[in-house]
């Protein structure tokens, strides 16, 4: 799975919401920057993800106790 691509775009969103803020009035106006940028990046994630559940049975065999999800 590549997810730098996905990664450096959510972060990339963060940056459009937060850069015209050089300094916000407390931390809650951080976190609140923030959520609106995540939620401004959830709206381009529709697509389904590619071969999913080849994906998910090798990460079922990999890591067993952390999915819980018998296949």
């Amino acid at each position: 799975m590549y997810t730098t691509n996905i990664i450096e775009s959510l972060n990339s969103n963060i940056r459009k919401v937060t850069r015209g803020k050089k300094i916000f009035p407390h931390d809650q106006a951080v976190l609140k920057s923030v959520y609106l940028g995540v939620q401004q990046a959830k709206t381009k994630w529709t697509m389904p993800i590619h071969n999913w559940p080849l994906i998910l049975q090798q990460l079922v065999i990999m890591f067993p106790d952390r999915l819980g999800i018998e296949m």
